[in-house]
């Protein structure tokens, strides 16, 4: 019951976001990226993402993290050979250096750290289609960053970035959901969950 209802919420919000105007979406970026200088500092360890065109924080938000913090971690998001995701590998990103990936996706080229990277970062920004106000984020439904989480720091901040729309009072959850922290919106800011 809550996979198809998850799966109503993404198709929604996944069309919602197709439908921003790119001035919009450029204008929301750059909120992101103000909240985010105003939270971290250069002694942060951050593990970032490179966002899909349709996503907050394209296309500056990987690159704006390096110039606030000087040092970011980004995924690497691989499958076994039967097309079981694997948790996330992590690598330094460089500004300008992403290269094609599967799903879609850009990533840092090779060498790639294990999942255990995550464990020195003290902030983990996440992409979310929407999470809600007890922490409970609606991916894209693959479940790299929820095989992935479990190896971060438990102090660290678990932060998903999303649309001031899509932080909402309740979504579906499902024993495999690693709770949030925070939430990141443009109007918002920094929001604590729980």
């Amino acid at each position: 019951m809550a996979t198809t209802l998850k799966d109503r919420i993404r198709a929604q919000r996944v069309a919602a976001r197709r439908a921003v105007d790119e001035d919009v979406r450029r204008a929301e970026t750059a909120a992101l990226v103000r909240h985010l200088n105003a939270e971290l500092d250069s002694d942060d360890l951050v593990a970032a993402y490179a966002p899909l065109p349709s996503e907050p924080g394209f296309p500056d938000l990987a690159d704006a993290m390096v110039a606030i913090c000087g040092s970011v971690l980004l995924p690497v998001a691989r499958a076994s050979v039967e097309g079981i995701p694997q948790p996330l590998q992590w690598s330094q990103y460089r500004s300008g250096s992403l290269v094609a990936a599967p799903y879609g996706l850009f990533e840092p080229p090779p060498p790639w750290l294990p999942p255990t990277a995550l464990e020195s970062v003290s902030t983990v920004l996440v992409p979310a289609l929407a999470v809600d106000r007890h922490g409970v984020r609606l991916g894209r439904g693959a479940g790299f960053y929820d095989r992935s989480l479990g190896f971060r720091d438990p102090a660290a901040r678990l932060i998903a970035v999303v649309g001031d729309d899509e932080l909402v009072d309740e979504l579906p959850v499902e024993p495999h959901d690693i709770a949030m922290t925070h939430a990141l919106t443009p109007g918002y800011g920094l929001v604590s969950l729980r």
